[in-house]
């Protein structure tokens, strides 16, 4: 039965160009509307790029409490990365800023700097992240062309390989495997670095949050559409 109440773990596939806040949002004000209630605790265990898509976990009422210890849970992600050029967000947000050669660079390179990632490392969050600075998230200095410095912190990548290259365009496609924190995005940066070029994001999947895949998450319309067409009391049978 679906008791949103007493509380559901819900499991997403965010839809492109969509926050996380905007998949809470819609979630909770059709939960709301269904159950007749005005208010309803609803959040995510884990922010997930506008830019990316893939597995985002909702929890409702009383089921919000898990949501700190589901953020430990280790993710999954595929990214394509376009080498010789980055962007001041490591992404598709901002235009080119900069670009770098990439006549040097071949599978066998590839090969040998991608493993160098596994293991535990410091990573610098991106200038254009929820990272708060003085209780201000650094995405806003950034937006105002404002420098900020921030710390490195210790992550933890599980796996990393390559999916796939082309050295016509030099896209690189990865799947990697981490703990909680990492920025895909800077890893991004710090393998264009590596490679003695530059790299940003083209696209991001997250393929999977601890033993949730994304091949069993549901749309936000699949969603939609169950809880519109059942009756207050969900049988587990539409879910």
């Amino acid at each position: 039965m679906w008791d949103f109440e007493e509380g559901e773990v819900l499991a997403f596939d965010k839809p492109l160009r969509w926050t996380s806040f905007d998949l809470v949002a819609k979630v909770r004000h059709n939960v709301c509307r269904k159950i007749g209630k005005k208010k309803l605790k609803v959040g995510h265990s884990g922010t997930l790029d506008p830019l990316a898509t893939g597995v985002v976990i909702v929890c409702t009422g009383k089921k919000t409490k898990l949501i700190e210890s589901l953020q430990y849970d280790v993710k999954e992600y595929v990214a394509t990365l376009q080498l010789g050029a980055t962007t001041p967000s490591y992404d598709l947000e901002k235009e080119v800023d900069a670009t770098y050669p990439t006549a040097h660079i071949t599978r066998e390179l590839i090969d040998e700097v991608i493993p160098t990632f596994l293991g535990e490392q410091w990573q610098v969050p991106p200038v254009f992240s929820a990272v708060q600075i003085n209780g201000k998230r650094a995405y806003e200095f950034a937006r105002k062309g404002l420098e900020v410095e921030l710390k490195p912190k210790l992550l933890k990548i599980d796996e990393i390989e390559v999916l796939g290259f082309d050295e016509g365009t030099m896209q690189l496609t990865i799947r990697v495997v981490c703990s909680k924190g990492t920025y895909i995005r800077a890893l991004a940066r710090d393998i264009g670095e590596r490679l003695e070029s530059g790299a940003y994001l083209t696209a991001l999947r997250r393929t999977r949050v601890g033993e949730t895949r994304v091949e069993d998450c549901l749309t936000i319309e699949q969603f939609l559409n169950q809880l519109n067409n059942c009756e207050l009391n969900c049988s587990s049978e539409t879910r």
